[in-house]
């Protein structure tokens, strides 16, 4: 029987951590915010000196920002600040709509105000941007701010007067959304800003809101290329340097775009890859010289970006210990359980259907899942620093590139947009908490298999993917070996049968219990496949296949192969042209019923659950 204590330890070792992040940290923050009398910078009025004014430079990256461009220009124009002392730029990163066009227009009817426009032709990124644009900053304050966001005429006024102290290198304040997407977004912002006047007293804010923050002059140090988060970099990096913060909550810069479901997860993807790159890049807030710095970007930044794999790891090992017979982790399991539903409501829009007292629960959720997608970014190197306007269909905020594990480009053209991302995020999930199982048992099965048969403990195959307008993809797709190294080296690509002869004993057991297939959790997180989708075909057999089976190529435009589908747990494996013929036809089934979020939702999970059964049972093949 196995040993309860590893993942017994495994599951109290998580559980304390995501305990201390969630609970302790938020009470010790407020106690020592306490005890530190809620200190903050001296500033002194600058009101009616003119003359004593800095000088302000407002740095404003933009790329396809035509919808706000005028809105930001009229906001820019009611600030009250001297016109001699106030510089505006505003850089176009390769726009390819009419940004520019409307800037100039906007300039145009206010002949009072100037802003020089950078209108730079190739898009590199908003890193290139603001490295290149800043090396020409000559300014005693530097505004960065967002198009879509806009601030009450003093803002400049009350950010300058935190800077007659010479302490100080980052004055931010506070954050309001002007149409919150969902009842869960608006009270994690309130609770966010909360944290963030604690965290200022403590120590430090961690990160600045990008809408719209200021840095002291000549402070700004060229950042790397591939910065995910340069709202949490740039200030950071000056605190590193010895300077403090500000976290002015006596007013706000309002969010003006209405946050969009996929355009939030996007962010908060976005956001959690930044926190992973952050804990690389910034070690020196590790640092005791400033505890109070380092107790808030430990406990708060740090912790925050690790306590989505607590929770994988919390499912998995209460997973097994219920397997056990152990009541009590059998009741955790299903708790965990129900808070992933309780984010997936939220993934694909379906929280009409929930009290609203759960919104905020489901919100939680749903950003650890945004947490795990993202740190699984990070640490597959997904993120490109490139950038895209996060309410774009199918692109990151931060990173748009095809192929990135939140890529939904690639799932199903006649799918709905929240349909596409829950089912990303499902697979991602999923394939997160294989991965861990597929650690535990690689071992294990890794011995099986060579003490069983000489050659590989790996199999690779190269399969066909999604299919698009322009291409058909290709892929590596990966398994546990299940049969002799040398089975095709005779005969060619063939179909196996039943009692083949060339499965080995150990690959006999793996393929009925369908665990050949965990290595595949990789093809998953990499965006080659899906965890429920067709078959993905080998291309010795494809040519063959579209000529003969009608309709056969379109199974998987638009949608990757799934590990398991509706055609795999019907029928078994393929052995002839009229099997295949019949999986087709599951196949087109399983398309018809993923159109719309919870339709999508509960039909991966059924085909998961009755995989599981085959699993279980060892009824595969």
């Amino acid at each position: 029987m196995i040993d309860a204590t590893l993942p017994a330890g495994l599951f109290w070792l998580a559980f304390a951590l995501v305990a201390y992040h969630h609970v302790a940290y938020p009470v010790l923050l407020k106690v020592v915010a306490k005890l530190r009398g809620g200190q903050q910078a001296v500033s002194i009025s600058l009101e009616g000196d003119d003359a004593r004014l800095p000088s302000v430079a407002i740095v404003i990256p933009a790329y396809n920002e035509a919808s706000f461009i005028k809105a930001k220009i009229e906001n820019l124009t009611a600030l009250d600040y001297p016109a001699d002392k106030l510089s505006v730029v505003i850089a176009s990163d390769g726009s390819t709509d009419r940004t520019v066009q409307y800037a100039r227009e906007a300039l145009a009817d206010a002949p009072h105000f100037s802003a020089d426009i950078k209108d730079f032709i190739i898009n590199r990124g908003k890193i290139a941007v603001l490295n290149e644009v800043m090396a020409d900053i000559d300014a005693d304050v530097v505004v960065l701010s967002d198009v879509s966001s806009a601030v009450e005429p003093d803002a400049l006024r009350r950010i300058v007067s935190h800077f007659t102290s010479p302490e100080v290198g980052v004055v931010c304040c506070a954050y309001e959304l002007d149409q919150p997407g969902s009842e869960g977004e608006r009270v994690y912002w309130q609770y966010q800003r909360r944290v963030k006047e604690l965290e200022n007293t403590v120590g430090a804010m961690m990160g600045a809101h990008g809408a719209f923050y200021a840095i002291r002059g000549g402070l700004f140090e060229p950042i790397e290329a591939d910065t995910i988060n340069d709202d949490f970099i740039i200030p950071m990096r000056i605190v590193g340097q010895g300077y403090k913060t500000v976290y002015d909550t006596s007013f706000s810069s309002r969010e003006l775009e209405k946050t969009e479901m996929g355009q939030d997860f996007r962010r908060r993807v976005r956001i959690s890859a930044g926190a992973m790159q952050q804990i690389i890049r910034l070690p020196e807030l590790f640092s005791l010289k400033r505890p109070g710095v380092a107790f808030v970007f430990a406990s708060g930044k740090a912790l925050r970006a690790l306590t989505p794999f607590f929770f994988v790891a919390m499912l998995v090992a209460s997973g097994v210990l219920a397997t056990m017979g152990e009541p009590f982790y059998a009741l955790c399991f299903a708790g965990l359980l129900g808070l992933i539903g309780l984010g997936l409501f939220q993934i694909f829009n379906a929280l009409e259907s929930l009290p609203k007292m759960a919104h905020p629960f489901a919100y939680l959720a749903a950003g650890h899942m945004a947490g795990l997608v993202g740190g699984i970014r990070f640490l597959a190197r997904m993120d490109k620093g490139r950038w895209g306007r996060a309410s774009d269909d199918g692109a990151d905020e931060f990173g748009g590139e095809a192929g990135g594990a939140l890529d939904t480009m690639g799932m199903g053209l006649f799918m709905s947009d929240g349909a596409r991302v829950g089912k990303r995020v499902f697979d991602i999930f999923v394939a997160s908490a294989a991965f861990v199982v597929f650690a535990i048992i690689f071992p294990f099965v890794a011995l099986a298999i060579k003490l069983d048969s000489p050659g590989p403990i790996f199999y690779r195959q190269l399969r066909v993917g999604a299919r698009t307008e322009t291409e058909t993809k290709l892929f590596l797709l990966a398994k546990f070996r299940t049969m002799r190294a040398d089975a095709e080296a005779k005969t060619g690509a063939v179909w196996a049968s039943k009692n083949d002869p060339r499965i080995t004993r150990i690959g006999n057991f793996l393929r009925k219990t369908r665990l050949d297939e965990f290595p595949q959790c990789l093809n998953v997180l990499r965006g080659d496949m899906s965890i429920v989708g067709p078959r993905p075909e080998r291309p010795a057999f494809f040519a063959k296949l579209e000529r003969e089976i009608p309709f056969y190529t379109e199974r998987t435009y638009g949608m990757r192969p799934g590990i398991t589908g509706l055609a795999q747990v019907t029928t078994g494996y393929d052995e002839s042209v009229d099997d295949v013929r019949e999986k087709v036809l599951h196949d087109h089934v399983y398309a018809t019923r993923i159109s719309r979020p919870l339709e999508c939702l509960w039909t991966d999970i059924s085909i998961c659950f009755r995989t599981f059964t085959v699993m279980v049972l060892g009824k595969g093949q």
